[in-house]
This record gives structure tokens, sequence and C-alpha cells, in this order.
């Protein structure tokens, strides 16, 4: 399944320009929409409604939609048991970055509580080089909306709420409008599919355009109403998350997982993947490729097939210089690394991550200094600030960077950047800082001699764009 769109490392656009994080998603709805093409590899299950007409509730029951939430019903007393045996059998794990089994996450919520537990969709999508979930909204709404139900029913809660980015506010409207027919049919609300006290309510809500609030705890601030920055854990979500209650917070493509897995059954889900990596995922390839666009992909696929075969190739005829293997906080991969499978556990073990599957392409033209001065210039503009390691370590390497873009820069320069990147690993309350600081890490060891010949050569850039242009950009 193909989308022609634009995305950090696009065929149509510098694949370092942190700009194009805003493309598609801020445009209203007489912007074209992204076209579907499908390729032979691909195993849909996610997608195979896409291109349909599943936003129409009518053609989502048709294709199969709300069964499963029923078939959950069916099961009694044994309901939230058999949900999340099933999600534990089928190895299906967080599709947002950390890559955390799903079945034992909702294990977690105690059973009784004094107060209300919730499930939390995480639609704020926000890494640069990722754009699957937003194709789930905008093709399959109901999947997530499903997937929230079948959420709330495993772990006991009555409320769940769809937390979409900022940018996203044509897509908040197809799935406001997918809520609104759910609760016309009986879906949602009081006594759901026509069973006496079983009630489930949705909220939609939307952020205001912050990278931070894709962090769980600082989502569960901003939909709190407060300043969306990171809580201090323990305590964690499953016993004290929104509202002080026990929480279920999983990213979008992971809840709209949920029904399909019901309907086949757990384990011939986990057959589909790698061994600890069950099922299929949604990967966004992006940047110097033939077929830029996101495909559904099995769990382990090999990295590159995924580029050569799947994409097309690199375009132009060009040569493969580097590839970010899951979205722009992922360390990168040289040419000679990309001989890995597409799961959590490979790419651990290739020393970098999974992610969220946005798989950036850079051909033989591109500058590794400027990408890592646009990548760093994304973190140091997104830091909430809260905590000092992150707030200034990502100033510092920025300026340090540009100092060596720019060609004033000196060896020591190199070690530096390093020096604070490293420094910056683990001592943040959220992951934003890890963020920044892998990419750099790896950026200054594997091309170290790049940006060595930068000083060297005083080879000045153009200059890039601005923190105003930058912020510009989705408006």
């Amino acid at each position: 399944m193909f989308i022609a769109s634009q995305c950090l490392g696009s065929r149509t656009t510098d694949p370092g320009d942190t700009r194009n994080r805003f493309c598609i998603l801020a445009k209203d709805e007489a912007t074209e929409m992204p076209t579907l093409v499908s390729h032979p590899d691909e195993v849909k299950v996610l997608s195979r409604r896409f291109g349909q007409g599943a936003a129409s509730i009518d053609k989502y029951i048709e294709l199969d939609g709300y069964k499963a939430v029923q078939q959950a019903l069916e099961q009694g007393p044994e309901m939230s048991n058999w949900i999340i045996n099933t999600m534990k059998a089928s190895g299906l794990r967080g599709r947002g970055g950390a890559g955390f089994p799903t079945g034992m996450k909702w294990s977690f919520v105690p059973k009784t509580s004094d107060k209300p537990k919730y499930v939390l969709v995480n639609g704020d999508e926000s890494e640069p080089g990722t754009c699957k979930d937003h194709v789930i909204f905008l093709h399959d709404p109901h999947a997530v909306i499903e997937g929230t139900m079948i959420a709330g029913l495993a772990i006991g809660a009555k409320m769940g709420f769809i937390y979409l980015r900022g940018e996203y506010r044509y897509l908040l409207k197809i799935v406001e409008k997918a809520v609104a027919d759910a609760y016309a049919k009986g879906f949602l609300g009081k006594n759901i599919f026509g069973r006496a006290g079983v009630d489930f309510d949705i909220i939609t809500q939307t952020g205001a355009g912050a990278y931070e609030v894709g962090e769980e705890s600082a989502l569960m601030e901003s939909l709190e109403g407060k300043r969306g920055i990171p809580r201090i854990k323990p305590p964690f979500p499953a016993v004290v998350g929104l509202y002080g209650g026990p929480t279920v917070i999983n990213n979008a493509e992971t809840i709209a997982a949920a029904p399909h897995i019901l309907l086949m059954g757990g384990e011939a889900y986990a057959k589909l993947g790698s061994e600890r990596n069950g099922g299929t995922r949604l990967f966004g390839i992006s940047g110097h490729v033939e077929r830029p666009g996101v495909y559904e992909l099995p769990m382990g696929y090999s990295l590159r097939k995924a580029i050569y075969d799947v994409a097309g190739g690199i375009k132009d005829g060009k040569q493969l210089k580097a590839v970010v293997p899951g979205g722009s906080s992922c360390p990168i991969l040289t040419a000679d690394e990309i001989d890995v499978g597409l799961d959590f556990d490979q790419m651990a073990k290739a020393g970098t991550m999974l992610g969220s599957g946005g798989i950036v392409v850079l051909d033989e033209t591109v500058s590794i200094v400027e990408f890592a001065l646009r990548v760093i210039k994304f973190y140091q503009h997104e830091s909430c600030g809260w905590c000092i390691p992150c707030r200034e370590g990502t100033d510092w390497i920025k300026k340090t960077l540009t100092r060596v873009y720019e060609g004033g820069g000196n060896r020591k320069d190199v070690d530096n950047v390093q020096y604070l990147a490293e420094n910056m690993m683990g001592r943040t309350f959220c992951p934003l800082g890890d963020a920044a600081a892998m990419p750099t890490i790896a950026f200054v060891k594997k091309f170290r001699k790049e940006f060595e010949d930068y000083i060297d050569g005083n080879r000045a850039g153009a200059p890039l764009i601005t923190e105003q242009e930058l912020v510009g950009a989705g408006h």
C-alpha cells in the first residue's frame, strides 16, 4: 500500500528539512488526499479496508467492522481475560516506538479501582519521518474506535479518549463524525450493542502542535488542561494515570490492530511476524526512493528489501548513503548496515531502534552535517524546557553544529557534540533528551570524517531555515 505524500525526507523535498513535518498534515479538506497503491510483498491486515470507503460506518460494518468487540462481549465473565490473553498470544508490541508487549501492558491495570479507568489513544504523530497513523484515521477511523472499546472492555474502563496531533485538523472532523455515527448506531454510550449495563464513551481531543505531548505522561497533562510536560514515574499510568485513575495508553496503530487480532486469533496474527515480534506494521518509507509511501509489511521484513524492492530503490540511480530506520530519534544506519530485519529485537542488535516505523532514505548527495543540524534544531525547538540537560544540551549542540556547518568550527567541536549528547542520555524525565542525543551520537561516530571535512575545508553551506520559518511552516 503506497501513499504519495511528503514527509521528512520525501522524494519531493530536502530529506533534511524539518519543515516537511508540517506538510500534508495541516492542509484543509480541499487538499488532494494521498493515493493508495499496493505492493506484492505487503501483508494487509491493518490496511485491508484502506481505499474501500470504511470511514463510512455502514461500509465498515459491511467489511466485518464491530464484529470483534461483539465477539468479546459474548465471552461473558471471562471477557477481560480472553481479550488480554489473545493480545498476549498475538505478540503485538507497541507501534508508537517503545515496543512494549500490548497484552502485558493491559494486564498491569488493577482489576478493581476506586477511581474510573481510562483508555487513551495516542494519535499525536509528530516524529519527523513518521506518517502512518494519519492514514488509519483517514481511511479506517472506526478501527481505532473499535480498538478503543476493546481495550476498555479488557481493563474495565467506561471511557476512552482519542488524542490527535494539533496539525491533524482535517482528520479530527473525520474521527468526530465516525464517533458520532457510532453513537447513533448504539455502539457507544449507554448499553452498547443493546447490552444492559455495558457502557462506553469516547471523547476526541486535539493538541496544539507540541511534539512533547507524544510522551504518554505529557499527553495526560495536556488532556487534563495543563502544560504538556512529563510526569515523574513511578507511579506509572496503569496505576495512576489520567485524572489519577488507572489508564492504558497506546499508539493509534496499536489500538487499531486489536479488532483484527481478535477476529483472526492471537496465534495466527503472531505467525505473520518474526519471533517475539508478532504481526505486521505500517512503515512510512520516505526520502530518496522511487516509490515513497506507507506500506504494511510483516515484522522482521528485510530493510534492504523494503528500500530496494518495495520502495523501488534509490531515486535517479544514485547510491545509498544512510538510512534512518524508525523516525528521526533513531540512530542512523550506513549503507553497509541495512541487511537487518525490521523488528524491535533485530534493530536493537544493530545498534538502533525500530521506533515509529518512519524509514528515511538518504542518497549520496546528502550532507550528514546539515542533516544532523536540522534534526537537532527540531529537538531544540520542541524541548519543553523542564529538564536542564535537554533544554541546555539541545541548544548547545545546535549552536556547535551551526558553527561547524557554517565553516567556523574546529575539531574540538566534534568531540564536544558527542560529549554533550552522551551527557544528555538518561538524564531527563522523558525520552526527548535521549531522542535528540541518540541520533547525534550516531551521526558523529559514523560520519566523523564528514564533520572534520567541513572544518578542514571551511565548507560553509547555504543558510538554514530559521526557527521562525520552522514554526510558521505549518500555518
